[in-house]
């Protein structure tokens, strides 16, 4: 009987195509579901539309903001994104005096926390709208490499102020520069009040050097170990970036009336010439004379124009989207890309994405974390709007690759390897169960879960259909046939190695 009953549901869950549901190549579906965190059905039409070469370059130069617009409307709802960063930091300033203020005693203790409890609320919160971003902006190759540079430059949430500051952090600092100048994208990063306050520039003085963000700035995010940059470089370095720091305390700084043309403020981000050390330094074999800011970015040219700089970057893009270990040649025609577009990184990818090395590598890269959950989701509610976003930010935490939960400032690894393991399998096989069966109060209409609509995902969609069906195995057809119920069906999809490789 249960035989039976498994036929009788796999032959209602495994319908034929249609004609206009025509499957894509094998690797068409494969270079689709690189290209972005997943397929969805309005992938696969603008794909089957404008055709592989014009779906690239749309996907490579956005003309516009993908999101649907009440995905939109629900991140532009968030708290945290309600509020100007200079405010929010002025308020939570403010609140910290208050509190100070406060007689000793469980009022003061109870206060303490509940500033703790906000921070935390608003770091979760920006943890949503990446998330949110990923699986619904029609820009995906965007809010791939949204991803790839919040790992690149990471920080920490929970390292002093940076929780009141990572939604900023994503939303102004990397996403409009994803697909830019990889120069631009650095002074951001060197710009953003999060970077300045995890890597400890903000103490960095002339009279008290800290060389945490220099030796990152170096070491992580430009040029690599083993590249050629010595200590003293380093040295040197942090005393170029002496007075870059922030303003947290909103008060109006006493400059020195002739350092006062040097100082430079955007919003909570400072430039202080107080606290600046003037003299000429040595950076890379170059001299670069004192002068205050302009110090900064000039040490900034000099090393994002460096060989080993668009070595270290375009192998990291490619360990992310190729392969652990990219073929050598293909490295070497991102780095003469980079170099020739003065680090134009739309160019760069574009140089990877049709290379006969990146078709190669098709299917055989194992889903991170995110990729799981966000090409889940993708497939499984197919552009409807999640109401509760907070499953997911459990989910992420859980399989371990949570946005801004880093501790290092290494970011989260990128090797196969680091993915795979049982313990990793098992939880995906829990969160598949949660999404196939629609046991997950993703829709959810309040704090309570009293509320549930949705029911469990129908997978037998179109976009399966195109993408997946086709190119199922004889193993993963066998246990679908085993499936006694569309949910459990749903699950083993889900958990399947031709949908956890991509």
């Amino acid at each position: 009987m249960r035989s039976l009953v498994a036929a009788c549901l796999f032959a209602f869950v495994a319908l034929p195509a249609t004609a206009t549901d025509t499957a894509l190549s094998k690797e068409d579906a494969a270079w689709l579901n690189r290209v972005t965190f997943g397929a969805d059905s309005a992938t696969v039409a603008s794909f089957r539309d404008l055709g592989k070469r014009r779906f690239l370059d749309r996907q490579l130069h956005p003309s516009r903001d993908g999101l649907p617009a009440a995905v939109n409307a629900q991140i532009a709802n968030l708290d945290v994104m309600k509020t100007p960063t200079a405010t929010l930091l002025a308020q939570v300033r403010d609140r910290y005096r208050e509190i100070k203020d406060m007689p000793d005693g469980d009022a003061k203790q109870q206060a303490r926390k509940a500033l703790q409890k906000q921070g935390n609320q608003y770091a979760q919160e920006a943890q949503s709208a990446e998330l949110l971003h990923a699986i619904y902006d029609e820009n995906q190759l965007r809010e791939q490499l949204v991803w790839f540079w919040l790992n690149h430059f990471s920080v920490f949430q929970n390292k002093g102020r940076v929780r009141w500051l990572v939604a900023d952090y994503a939303q102004n600092t990397i996403r409009p520069h994803a697909l830019g100048k990889f120069r631009d994208l650095v002074m951001a990063t060197l710009k953003s009040p999060a970077m300045l306050e995890y890597l400890d520039n903000a103490q960095n003085a002339r009279d008290k050097v800290n060389e945490n963000y220099a030796r990152e700035l170096m070491e992580l995010h430009t040029l690599g170990v083993g590249s050629g940059y010595t200590q003293t470089d380093v040295q040197n370095l942090a005393r170029i970036l002496t007075g870059v720091g922030v303003n947290f305390d909103g008060q109006p700084r006493k400059i020195r009336r002739d350092l006062q043309p040097y100082y430079v403020q955007e919003g909570v981000f400072e430039f202080n010439p107080n606290r600046h050390d003037f003299d000429d330094k040595v950076l890379l074999g170059h001299t670069i004379k004192g002068g205050g800011f302009d110090e900064v970015e000039k040490a900034v040219d000099l090393i994002v124009s460096q060989p080993a700089c668009a070595t270290f970057v375009s192998t990291k893009l490619a360990k992310y989207f190729v392969s652990d270990d990219p073929p050598p040649a293909l490295v070497d025609a991102m780095a003469r890309t980079f170099r020739r577009s003065d680090g134009d990184i739309a160019e760069v990818m574009k140089t990877m994405l049709t290379a006969k090395e990146f078709t190669a590598s098709l299917g055989k890269r194992y889903k991170d974390p995110t990729q799981f959950l966000v090409s889940t989701l993708r497939l499984a509610y197919d552009g409807k709007p999640v109401e509760n976003p907070r499953p997911l930010v459990n989910w992420i935490n859980q399989l371990g690759q949570a946005p801004f939960g880093r501790i290092t400032p290494d970011g989260w690894p990128s090797a196969d390897s680091e993915w795979s393991s049982s313990g990793q399998v098992a939880k995906r096989f829990e969160i598949a169960r949660a999404i196939g069966s629609g046991a997950n109060h993703l829709f959810d209409l309040d704090e309570n879960g009293t509320r549930q609509r949705g029911g469990f995902p129908q997978l037998t969609t179109p976009t399966y259909y195109a993408t997946l069906d086709p190119y199922l195995g004889p193993k993963t057809r066998n246990a679908l046939s085993q499936a006694t119920s569309q949910q459990e069906w749903n699950t083993f999809l889900l958990s399947s190695p031709e949908f956890n490789y991509r």
